[in-house]
């Protein structure tokens, strides 16, 4: 099986990139929020917008990442599931941050699918090394692709566990589906069946209750 970790909220107390525009970009970061929130834009336009803003040099960025805190939970329930079944961070946040964050807190080399970092001159730039012209979302990394790549050769179910609108297309593909935040109003919404979760320690008391072969739905988790 297959558990696809989002990063920015989920692992990540805190959106790491909401946080990098609010100390480094100026105000009209959320206006460019705004228009994507309407659909105005694509969330690769929003991304490459805002990222684009931000002025800083590399020493105060590097500052930064190694600050972003990390849900403290999230490595017990590493520890578990990773003997039996994969698992991914699959963000359509930034690379870089999340390899600093994740190096600092002693986790394991998990693999990584993220927009690439680029430092400039006083600043950063964006790149989408993810991208899919068909990602029914626009997201920057099409979590639907990198899910359905990553889980072919495993069979099994696959658990998305997240907290944010990048997660909406891959909550109605997931088996199971682990919500929290904006996430987990969107699955009440529409109707999609989910386990709320506010940390790694909530998820790891679900999944301490499954087999080695866990139910192939969510529809038969109890």
């Amino acid at each position: 099986m297959l558990f696809v970790i989002d990063f920015d909220g989920t692992l990540a107390r805190k959106d790491t990139v909401d946080t990098l525009l609010e100390q480094f970009a100026p105000a009209a970061w959320k206006d460019v929020e705004q228009k994507w929130l309407l659909g105005h834009i694509t969330a690769v336009e929003c991304m490459g917008q805002q990222i684009r803003m931000v002025r800083a040099s590399r020493e105060t960025l590097e500052e930064f990442f190694q600050s972003i805190e990390l849900d403290a939970s999230f490595l017990p329930f590493y520890h578990h599931v990773c003997r039996h079944a994969a698992v991914a961070i699959v963000s359509d946040g930034l690379d870089h941050p999340i390899q600093i964050a994740t190096h600092k807190a002693g986790l394991p080399n998990i693999p990584v699918f993220a927009n690439r970092l680029h430092y400039v001159a006083n600043g950063i730039d964006i790149s989408f090394p993810h991208l899919d012209t068909h990602c029914a979302a626009g997201n920057g990394v099409c979590k639907c692709a990198v899910a359905r790549d990553l889980a072919q050769p495993l069979g099994g179910p696959m658990v998305l566990i997240g907290d944010g609108k990048s997660d909406t297309c891959l909550a109605h593909r997931a088996d199971i589906v682990f919500a929290k935040k904006s996430l987990r109003r969107y699955c009440e919404e529409q109707g999609i069946e989910h386990i709320p979760f506010d940390s790694f320690a909530d998820v790891l008391a679900v999944v301490r209750k499954w087999d080695v072969h866990p139910p192939e739905r969510l529809s038969l988790v109890a």
